[in-house]
């Protein structure tokens, strides 16, 4: 049998540790945040949308409805803040990886994947609006059109706006899609699809990951090769224009087309 004196002990050893748990998630949940149930509705980020409007949230907010819950210590809220503060802005929001994503507490990969998501078709609204019966006027229309979709690729694409003789734009066509430092550009190709959108002139459009904006050789050859090919179809290149996130480099503007 037990020495009665050591049961004693072990319950009160027991009796101390109950206690011990007891106040310290006592203190946790007293040092947690309100929970967004308790808010006042014009503070509950769905609430809100749906009485004031979207245009009535911040970013943090919007992120909050997305993620739906935020971790132990932090709202929904709370946490897309913190988010949001270690990015420049939303671009570079969505440039963040799952596995970058998820190294905040309280992002797993239901959540990430959802973030990722909203991002994505962020990009791809962009990219619809632009293009569609927009006349050519300069090399900034060009980067306009383009930057959404290709700006801020990883790797390199090539493209081709083929156009009317107003200008107006007909048709983008993706040529090529390569590694970081290039793309094959079929000429072919180019011409074909021009002919086959009646397309009088056409413009060269491709990115540069890196974000240098200086054409390399093989940029100049491929856009003079071009150019001599669709002389001899009476099919204009007006312009060849490298793209990256935040500006452009035309090669029309720069003389040397």
């Amino acid at each position: 049998m037990l020495d009665e004196n050591y049961c004693g002990r072990y319950l009160f050893f027991c009796y101390i540790c109950i206690l011990h748990f007891y106040f310290n998630l006592n203190a946790m949940q007293n040092n947690r945040p309100p929970s967004i149930k308790n808010w006042a509705d014009d503070d509950k980020p769905r609430e809100k949308l749906k009485d004031k409007g979207k245009e009535a949230l911040s970013n943090a907010e919007l992120i909050a409805i997305l993620i739906g819950s935020g971790n132990f210590t932090e709202s929904a809220v709370a946490l897309s803040k913190r988010i949001l503060a270690s990015v420049e802005n939303l671009n570079a929001l969505g440039k963040l990886s799952r596995e970058q994503l998820i190294t905040f507490n309280g992002i797993g990969e239901a959540k990430a994947i959802t973030i990722i998501a909203a991002m994505e078709l962020g990009r791809r609204r962009r990219s619809e609006d632009t293009g569609k019966n927009i006349k050519i006027t300069s090399s900034k229309v060009v980067f306009e059109i383009m930057q959404p979709i290709i700006g801020e690729l990883p790797h390199e694409e090539f493209w081709i706006i083929y156009l009317n003789n107003s200008n107006g734009v007909l048709h983008k066509y993706q040529l090529s899609k390569g590694g970081i430092t290039g793309t094959v550009v079929d000429v072919r190709l180019v011409f074909k699809v021009a002919i086959e959108q009646n397309a009088t002139a056409i413009i060269l459009a491709h990115n540069h990951p890196s974000g240098v904006l200086y054409p390399s050789e093989a940029d100049r050859k491929i856009t003079k090769k071009l150019k001599t090919a669709g002389e001899n179809l009476d099919i204009r290149v007006l312009d060849h224009v490298i793209i990256t996130e935040n500006s452009y480099y035309s090669f029309g503007d720069d003389g040397i087309l």
